[in-house]
């Protein structure tokens, strides 16, 4: 069965959101998410949910059925493997590759998709440091935690982003804190949350809270 890419859109969207909240996807945040009206939504899932994509309760909210989890994966999978490809070989910035793989998620094809992932050797991740799905639908888990979390002393290398704004990656990029930098906590400051943190090179970076709520890391002294 083919589906518009509104209906992968909104799929990819409950997908993100159910991910990140833990629990079914509200109409209110799947509206924010699409920047849409909350009648639009309404709309859209008795469409998904006649294609049997979604399963709506009111007043509950929104799951993916099987089906559905299947196509929010393979478009995920489509998505962050365009990415690596934008930024591996076409030399892209990780900052200017989103709207790209925007579009090119919509491309329809396995034999691409999968001829594209063994072109890139199999990535397990795109350049925002995200898990990229293989062809089941299978996804690789790091242990990683937000640099919020670290302790003075605390060291660890940059693994990946909560934020994926251009603003937020160019700002890292300004800090030398792409994937791979590596840092230590030196000092936390109780007032605003903020951290000071060591990188290579000796030098040494003011993080305000908001840096670090958005930035995960693998730490190396656990």
């Amino acid at each position: 069965m083919t589906h518009s890419q509104a209906e992968e859109n909104y799929l990819k969207a409950i997908f993100s959101i159910s991910e990140k909240e833990g629990k079914a996807a509200s109409t209110n945040a799947i509206a924010a998410m699409m920047q849409t009206t909350a009648a639009s939504v309404t709309d859209m899932l008795r469409r998904l949910s006649e294609k049997n994509l979604i399963a709506y309760e009111k007043y509950r909210g929104v799951t993916l059925s099987e089906s559905g989890h299947k196509v929010a994966t393979a478009l995920i999978r489509k998505h962050r493997l365009w990415e690596v490809f934008l930024v591996d070989k076409l030399g892209f910035t990780w900052d200017e590759v989103h709207e790209f793989a925007e579009q090119l998620e919509h491309v329809q094809g396995d034999a691409l998709v999968n001829r594209l992932d063994q072109f890139l050797g199999n990535p397990k991740f795109d350049p925002h440091g995200d898990p990229i799905p293989d062809a089941q639908g299978r996804w690789t888990h790091r242990p990683q935690a937000l640099l919020s979390t670290l302790q003075t002393g605390d060291r660890g290398v940059v693994t990946g982003v909560e934020d994926h704004t251009t603003a937020f990656l160019q700002y890292l990029d300004q800090q030398g804190l792409a994937l791979g930098a590596s840092l230590e906590v030196i000092e936390r400051f109780p007032y605003d949350h903020s951290l000071r943190v060591r990188t290579h090179g000796d030098r040494e970076l003011v993080l305000s809270e908001k840096v670090c709520q958005n930035l995960y890391v693998r730490t190396l002294n656990t």
